[in-house]
């Protein structure tokens, strides 16, 4: 009987050697058994007739079993003259331990064209009996090829050098002061154990519903991937994977306690004496658990804004469309507030009470930054303003913003340094004039001789009155003479 391997090679040759009339393609996608032994193997074959497999894509990976070789064959038939070819390839399987496992819908590229397979659940129980003949699924169609014994291979750990670590960068902080945590995976330089993740995005997932401060602002760095990065940690170099990152703004003082928490990594178990084609390595678990930590959150030093006022280090950047100013005539002012600290809580400067001065609610933009393990940014308002009166105008007397800077534990505030020139009649004495004299003239042109008509009548009347009395005190006084 012909091994695998040679029924691989002498069909490849026949396929170079012979040309063919081909029937139609039909292709067939063939799963392994729906359980196995620990010490057996699984297999996906694809197997195209009429067509030579002259390139292909990678296969599935299972969870629970580890890839080993590939192998391809071919075979023909002529039926009445007509030669008619079948090709395959095969992807073989080890598990790395017992339990069900599921292998999801898949589909593998082959000479460019997908072809699919629903999956199918597996499970591998304990080692199933060895069988003579080399039958059973703990075949290794490379075994006799390169005369060597179907035997599982020794696998053996490796000493690693790693660590799983939750890092802060202050572990005292003012209430509303961010902190920055990272949760990442270190490999020295020198580590020869091989690591995968496992599972990154769930593991998170459970670790931050522990980690996350409740009473807090969260601005997150989005980390959409797992990229290497070469850091330096006391003397000695690693290579860090950075699987979270965020700043947070505890809102009020007290303790902040991060716990220690595990992390599980694919740790593989190299083969003792490896083979060109066997499996060389097996799927193992390691739990690493970071160190707990505590910050702590100190409350603002007193002042009457104490509980309004935004901490961070800030200063100020202002644009303003002129210097020199007409009375009543517009121009723009942006009172831009930049630096590290929570910018999407800063709030507008307030306006000082101060006359002749007049503007709206300010447009608001905002630019955060999200790097280097802080967040910064620009916080921009920006104001249409008037002038009523000619004179010079410090806008440091209209707009004024208080902060908390907590390297330098002291209050401070921003105030603008522009110096308006306003020059032009004043707006204010147009306006008296216009409601005082120009009411009173017009209604002195319209109703004047309303006023007078009602004067003269007041008089008439009063006339005729006194008229009356005396014709009656004369006529009573000829009645007396006559008695």
């Amino acid at each position: 009987m012909m091994s695998a391997a040679r029924h691989v090679l002498t069909f490849f040759c026949l396929g170079i050697l012979l040309s063919f009339r081909a029937f139609g393609q039909e292709v067939k996608v063939e799963l392994g058994p729906d359980q196995l032994g620990i010490n057996e193997t699984f297999t996906i074959k694809v197997t195209l007739s009429n067509e030579k497999i002259k390139s292909y894509d990678q296969f599935p990976e299972i969870p629970g079993f580890q890839k080993q070789g590939i192998s391809q064959s071919s075979s023909m038939n002529i039926i009445n003259g007509q030669m008619s070819s079948s090709n395959s390839i095969i992807q073989y399987y080890k598990p790395t331990r017992k339990g069900q496992f599921t292998l999801g819908k898949f589909s593998v590229l082959i000479n460019g064209q997908a072809y699919s397979s629903p999956g199918k659940r597996i499970t591998v129980a304990d080692a199933a009996a060895s069988t003579s003949g080399g039958g059973g699924n703990n075949y290794d169609p490379f075994a006799d090829f390169f005369g060597r014994s179907n035997e599982l291979p020794e696998f053996v750990e490796i000493a690693d050098d790693a660590f799983f670590s939750v890092g802060i960068d202050k572990s005292e902080i003012y209430a509303g002061e961010g902190f920055t945590m990272d949760i990442s995976f270190f490999m020295s330089e020198q580590n020869q154990a091989p690591f995968q993740f496992y599972e990154a995005g769930k593991q998170l997932d459970a670790i931050l519903k522990k980690l996350k401060p409740a009473n807090a602002w969260e601005e997150n760095f989005s980390i959409t991937t797992i990229e290497p990065q070469t850091v330096e940690r006391n003397g000695k170099k690693w290579v860090k994977f950075k699987v979270f990152e965020s700043t947070f703004f505890p809102f009020s003082e007290g303790k902040i306690e991060i716990p220690r928490v595990p992390w599980e990594m694919i740790k593989y178990k190299v083969a003792k004496n490896p083979c060109l084609f066997g499996a060389n390595r097996q799927e193992d678990f390691k739990t690493f658990y970071s160190s707990p930590k505590t910050i702590t959150v100190k409350p603002l030093p007193p002042h009457p804004l104490k509980s309004e006022v935004p901490v961070g280090i800030f200063k100020l950047r202002e644009n303003i469309t002129t210097l020199d100013a007409k009375t009543g005539e517009g121009f723009n002012y942006n009172f831009g507030i930049a630096g590290i600290g929570n910018i999407n809580s800063l709030a507008a400067p307030k306006r000082l009470p101060a006359t002749n001065l007049n503007t709206f609610d300010p447009n608001v933009r905002q630019q955060i930054n999200r790097g280097y393990g802080q967040i910064s940014g620009i916080k921009e308002f920006d104001y249409f303003v008037t002038l009523n009166e000619a004179g010079e105008y410090p806008l440091d007397q209209y707009f004024s913003w208080i902060y908390f800077d907590p390297e330098r534990e002291v209050y401070d505030t921003l105030k603008p340094q522009a110096l308006i020139r306003v020059t032009g009649e004043s707006k204010i004495n147009e306006a008296l004039s216009g409601q005082r004299l120009g009411g009173i003239y017009d209604k002195i042109a319209t109703e004047s001789n309303q006023f007078l008509n009602q004067r003269y009548k007041y008089y008439f009347t009063n006339a005729i009155n006194v008229l009356l009395l005396g014709a009656l005190i004369l006529l009573a006084v000829i009645i007396f003479r006559k008695k």
